[in-house]
């Protein structure tokens, strides 16, 4: 009986396994990122030079935001391979690339994530949070703090999900469950957050870049979805903490091994670093409060608001650069990292030279978004497919699932967040905007679709390396058993997380301070 059950285990195993190996064929056979952006690139050049011939055209009405009135809009294709367009390609390459948007945001917020991640200031906050929480809460910070995480790009895939391990394991509890719940949190709960991140300014970027396809002065801000993501911080912890306890921890049984590994302490150099990290952090905090609080204060704009398109939200990109740089450098101070202005400059050099693979693939995506606008086939698919939605009534909740699950349908055959959505945006957010929904409620449905199949897809650059974790606390664990083990993350977060969205669009509420659901 014992050695029938043991080989039906396996045979499922084998038979999950042989689906998973099915879909990492299909998506070893897809070319790099980039080379997708060069290729849609040369297809938007020919279709351009079709459309352009054939005198592909759209006619719509839209309302200028200046003047409120209505005007009639005759928009036609334009054609990359003709002598002017050939020019626009090379005279403009440079250009295309500088301006993307998401490109300088990025780079100047990681800067100071950079600092902070180098001197291991994030690194000991992550473990001092998790060593400092009773028992009984332990599953809800492990994904708490792996939501979180994403604030600091990958620090979470590399620290907190080996160490979500190693904090059951000291509670006596299975450590693959630990990491599970941490790798929900840090990839399943990826655009959740209490605070504004490097994901919002760079999707808010490209959803800028979109945008401006209908209204050449739309700008997306990057607190643009943070009401939403704030309260979906504690939808997905408590979806996450659900899931873990009561099917990922009881499917797996009791750990064997479980007192072999202790918790690892902060060291003293770590616990005075995270002291005079907290002092540099206060010292920034009342100089920012000092430049904002007061009634007419330097990043107040002319009417003394802080909120919209002020100097505020218009620097909040060093601003939240700052908030990392400073406590990072103090801590690196104080830990004995940093001796002198050498090796603060090396720490950045070191965490902007990770930065490489993102500027060739902003190098072709910029080139694709541009070339998109500039033939004007993005305005006239907009409103092609606007048109095709309103004629078959395909719009409000149908329209805002089936956005959601097609989100989450292409996240698993291509990982990268903002490769997706500079493909999705210039054709989502226009045709949205032509039915009423605002470029903030594009993004937002989006960011719930692409977030929740990370967990599942082994084509996520981090899947090998969470294996490769298992495997340390069960030798027969492979890519199958993670699977099965965050699978139900999965659905859940995906089921909850729509009904969530659904009810904000049924409620009418702002998704982030000025971000309405309607244009």
């Amino acid at each position: 009986m014992v050695e029938s059950s043991i080989k039906t285990k396996k045979e499922n195993k084998k038979g999950l396994g042989g689906f998973l190996d099915w879909v990492e064929r299909v998506g070893n056979r897809m070319p790099h990122p980039a080379a997708i952006f060069v290729i849609l690139s040369i297809i938007i050049i020919f279709i351009s030079d079709i459309c352009a011939r054939t005198g592909v055209h759209v006619q719509f009405t839209m309302v200028d935001k200046v003047n409120l009135e209505t005007k009639l809009t005759d928009v036609k294709a334009v054609s990359l391979l003709t002598a002017d367009g050939i020019r626009y390609i090379f005279t403009n390459a440079v250009k295309n690339f500088t301006s993307f948007a998401p490109l300088g945001t990025v780079l100047v917020a990681m800067l100071g994530v950079g600092m902070a991640e180098e001197t291991g200031l994030i690194q000991a906050l992550l473990r001092k949070t998790v060593m400092s929480t009773p028992k009984q809460l332990i599953t809800a910070i492990v994904v708490l703090l792996g939501v979180m995480s994403n604030i600091a790009s990958d620090a979470g895939y590399i620290v907190l999900i080996p160490l979500g391990a190693l904090v059951f394991l000291g509670f006596g509890r299975h450590p693959i469950a630990g990491m599970a719940a941490a790798f929900a949190g840090v990839s399943g709960g990826f655009s959740a957050n209490l605070l504004i991140g490097t994901t919002d300014p760079l999707l808010g970027g490209i959803t800028t870049e979109a945008a401006k396809l209908i209204d050449a002065s739309y700008k997306v801000e990057p607190t643009a979805n943070w009401y939403f993501m704030f309260v979906s911080t504690f939808l997905i912890t408590a979806i996450g903490t659900f899931v873990t306890d009561k099917i990922v921890e009881p499917r797996l049984g009791a750990y064997k091994n479980a007192s072999s590994e202790d918790m690892t302490q902060l060291t003293d150099e770590e616990k005075k670093g995270l002291k005079y990290s907290g002092i540099g952090f206060l010292i920034f905090l009342i100089f920012i409060l000092a430049l904002v609080v007061p009634y007419n204060g330097i990043l107040r704009d002319a009417n003394h608001k802080i909120i919209g398109h002020t100097p505020f939200m218009d620097g909040i990109v060093p601003i939240i650069s700052l908030f990392f740089f400073i406590p990072g450098v103090f801590y690196g101070i104080a830990s004995g990292g940093i001796k002198n202005n050498k090796d603060v400059a090396n720490s950045l050099s070191k965490s902007m030279s990770k930065m490489g693979g993102y500027l060739v693939l902003v190098f072709f995506a910029s080139q694709f978004v541009a070339y998109f606008g500039h033939t004007n086939l993005g305005t006239i698919l907009a409103v092609k497919g606007a048109d095709f939605l309103k004629s078959t009534g395909l719009t409000g909740i149908p329209l805002i699932i089936l956005f959601i699950l097609v989100s989450a349908f292409i996240n698993l055959f291509m990982g990268s967040a903002s490769a997706k959505w500079a493909i999705m945006a210039p054709v989502f957010v226009p045709m949205f905007m032509a039915i009423g929904f605002s470029p903030e409620f594009t993004q937002a449905a989006f960011r719930v679709g692409d977030s929740c199949t990370n967990i599942i897809t082994p084509l996520m650059s981090y899947f090998a390396l969470i294996v490769s974790f298992a495997e340390k606390y069960d030798e027969d664990a492979g890519i199958g058993t993670l699977i099965s083990t965050m699978l139900p993350y999965s659905v859940l977060f995906l089921i909850g997380w729509s009904c969530l969205l659904i009810l904000w669009f049924c409620l009418g509420l702002p998704l982030g301070p000025g971000a309405g659901i309607f244009m």
